[in-house]
């Protein structure tokens, strides 16, 4: 990219590092302590540069249908810029590039490789690190890193809806949910950038080559390990650091539900073995009367309608127990969908206590 004659008088001294063009001959241009931007002389307007210094207080991106406009916070005052929406990806990269330099966050040789927004939270992949900042603003002095010096695993654990970045930090997880639509260029930006880092190949390689053992993980989980509470995970505990274990609720479970129909019906069939066995035992002894007593063919008539109406009644014993047997599923699936629901809400809870909203 060929750098206009009036950045060139505007460095002083500095060097022009990365670049973006924006068409139209203007430019956009990172030094090591400011971002400057360079605009082409235009039908309305001269050409000219505008300087926006790193050390913001926070940055914040508005995005429009054509274009972009990034929102820089200082103690004295606030600049703004627009660029073309297809660009500012890549200029939002640069300026986060100046900006984590300039607070200390990341190296002079480091470099922001990717950078995404889902929501309230920002995902920014360097050459050495990930940074997570959480908030209304893309950034501000709220945020995580985590060195890949520091990376002991890295994992993706993909879901419905969202695919989850675990990332190890000696051994305790810390996961980032990412949308699906999306979370295939994050896990590609991630590894690749990881890869490089420790020059492996595939994430085989770098889980065999950088993973704790089992005995030093074992003692990190029993130490109470676990990771902070994390956009990741279906309903990460509130207060709980633990992420290995997924949270539960209160009350009966799927696996519950089987069970009680599972002892219902074992108390339907042994009332229907029981009910056949007495009509049976009943039989048996009125015959052996009739032969003892030598009952004659009207007893022996009346022995067997009694028979008949023991068998009738164990029948409806058995037809009341198979009815109670429905009536217990009908409430069992009943009570799961509810938990199902209360599942759903807390998830949404959850989400929005994260949003802060």
């Amino acid at each position: 990219m060929e750098i206009p004659d009036l950045v060139r008088d505007a460095l002083g001294g500095e060097d022009v590092e990365l670049g973006v063009n924006l068409g139209d001959e203007d430019v956009v241009c990172l030094t090591p302590t400011r971002t400057l931007l360079y605009r082409a002389e235009g039908l309305l307007s001269d050409e000219k540069v505008q300087e926006f210094p790193h050390d913001v207080e926070w940055l914040d991106v508005k995005e429009g249908r054509r274009k972009t406009k990034f929102i820089l916070e200082y103690v004295e005052g606030t600049r703004k810029f627009g660029v073309p929406s297809n660009r500012d990806g890549a200029v939002l990269e640069l300026l986060l590039t100046g900006i984590l330099r300039a607070g200390g966050v990341t190296d002079p040789d480091e470099s922001v490789v990717g950078a995404f927004r889902f929501s309230e939270l920002v995902l920014i992949v360097t050459d050495k690190r990930v940074v997570r900042h959480i908030g209304s603003a893309v950034w501000t002095e709220d945020f995580e890193e985590y060195p890949f010096s520091d990376l002991t695993g890295l994992s993706f654990e993909e879901g419905n809806v969202a695919t989850e970045v675990v990332l190890e930090i000696g051994g305790r997880p810390k996961r980032i949910k990412t949308p699906n639509e999306q979370a295939r260029k994050v896990q590609q930006v991630v590894e690749n950038a990881v890869f490089d880092f420790f020059d492996v190949g595939s994430l085989e390689e770098l889980n065999a080559s950088i993973g704790v053992d089992a005995g030093e993980k074992a003692e990190s989980d029993d130490s109470g390990g676990g990771s902070d509470i994390d956009i990741g995970g279906g309903i990460d505990p509130l207060v709980s650091d633990d992420e290995d274990t997924s949270p539960s609720i209160d009350g009966p479970t799927a696996s519950g539900s089987s069970g009680s129909s599972e002892t219902t019906a074992k108390t339907a069939s042994r009332s229907r073995n029981d009910g056949e066995s007495d009509a049976a035992s009943g039989t048996a002894e009125r015959r052996e009367r009739t032969t003892d007593t030598g009952d004659s063919p009207s007893s022996t008539t009346e022995s067997t309608t009694r028979s008949r109406q023991s068998g009738a009644a164990s029948q409806r014993d058995l037809d009341a127990v198979e009815s109670q047997l429905g009536e217990l599923t009908t409430a069992v699936q009943r009570h799961n969908e509810l938990l199902e629901k209360q599942q759903r809400t807390i998830e949404k809870l959850i989400e929005e206590l994260r949003e802060g909203r």
